[in-house]
């Protein structure tokens, strides 16, 4: 399913469309740099419950939030060289927690995704801003 977001004012109602059909917590954010991914995931994870100040882990790898729907974990894997690093810091352990695991750069953990996992695709056309769900 494809939404289409004209500005940063539409993003939450898009976002809970999108919460609202997931099957899966593990989802993975596709887009260019600068496509919107952080920007999307920030208002995703108040959506679900948090007050937290919701910051990029381009550094940390993961940040940790507490929600009214349990534990959420973005990842940025744009830094890692390899998926042994992923291994090493206990990647695996994060999803099979149970818990919302949002991934941007997921390409470089691909082998490791399970199988059952969503893919956001986000595009930006001419200024717009179109989702894909899958």
């Amino acid at each position: 399913m494809e939404y289409k977001i004209n500005g940063l004012g539409e993003i939450p109602a898009v976002a809970q469309q999108i919460i609202d059909q997931l099957k899966y917590k593990l989802i993975c954010f596709e887009g260019e740099m600068g496509a919107g991914k952080t920007t999307f995931i920030k208002e995703f994870v108040h959506l679900l419950g948090t007050d937290d100040e919701i910051s990029s882990p381009t550094f940390s790898i993961v940040n940790e939030y507490d929600t009214n729907n349990g534990k959420v974990y973005h990842f940025d894997f744009y830094r890692l060289n390899d998926e042994e690093e992923a291994l090493d810091f206990g990647i695996e352990d994060y999803f099979y927690s149970n818990a919302y695991c949002l991934m941007e750069w997921p390409s470089r953990v691909e082998n490791l995704i399970p199988e059952e996992h969503h893919v956001i695709t986000i595009e930006n056309r001419d200024g717009v801003r179109y989702l894909t769900l899958n």
